[in-house]
């Protein structure tokens, strides 16, 4: 089975697919019909849709993410001064 994840980020209108398997992400069109173009309706009006994904999180870069950004002492995802209190 493909595991492909589509990602939309805040302020960009565009959507992505990342294919986890052969480890490639990829702009797509925008979607004509369908659920995925009502869910992109959604997200384009504020809403945050997920749908088998349990954790989503935007990082400033690449760097961030192997340098501990969810370290539990004042990383990326600490309540007490990371990036979730925000």
């Amino acid at each position: 089975m493909a595991r492909l994840v589509v990602l939309g980020i805040e302020g960009d209108d565009g959507l992505w697919v990342a294919d986890l398997d052969a480890g490639t992400v990829t702009q797509t069109g925008v979607p004509s019909g369908g659920a995925l173009k009502a869910a992109d309706d959604l997200r384009k009006a504020g809403a945050t849709i997920t749908k088998g994904v349990n954790l989503a999180a935007l990082a400033s870069s690449a760097d961030a993410v192997s340098g501990g950004f969810m370290d539990v002492s004042g990383g990326f995802m600490d309540a007490s001064g990371g990036f979730m209190d925000k």
